[in-house]
């Protein structure tokens, strides 16, 4: 015990960093398994478009939607869903409901907001667009 003591008094600043690391990693625990959404991947994506009729929600810009976007996909701005004017999605609220993003790390609060407002089964593309297209699933172009 003696040992432990000495190594973190003479490395304080890299125990440190490891304190902070485990404490982060706990953190990311806790809120993953108390999210109001679950991450998915793209296969599991397209398993709920084709048989569970899920929607895809993609909430990234105008522009981004147009330059690809998955099959099918509704282009819903975040601040649509914080202010809850969201009628394309109103019909949906049993359906399986995918927010996609380009990595998966916005959409996370526009999927909690969305399960907060009544849709029960919220899910998230884990790695967003990046995952799909490294899964070389397509993208439709142009506007929709």
């Amino acid at each position: 015990m003696q040992e432990y003591l000495e190594f973190f008094q003479q490395n304080m600043i890299m125990a440190l960093v490891w304190v902070a690391l485990f404490v982060a990693l706990i953190a990311n625990i806790f809120k993953s398994a108390n999210a109001a959404y679950k991450e998915v991947s793209a296969a599991q994506v397209t398993h709920m478009m084709n048989r569970e009729n899920g929607l895809v929600v993609d909430i990234r810009s105008k522009d981004d939607f147009k330059r690809g976007h998955i099959t099918d996909a509704v282009n819903v701005q975040p601040s649509e869903i914080k202010s809850g004017s969201i009628p394309s999605l109103e019909n949906h609220k049993s359906d399986p409901i995918i927010v996609v993003c380009k990595t998966g790390q916005t959409a996370q609060e526009s999927a909690n907001l969305l399960a907060k407002a009544g849709f029960e089964k919220v899910f998230l593309l884990k790695n967003g667009l990046t995952a799909w297209s490294e899964a070389s699933l397509p993208l439709i172009k142009g506007k929709k």
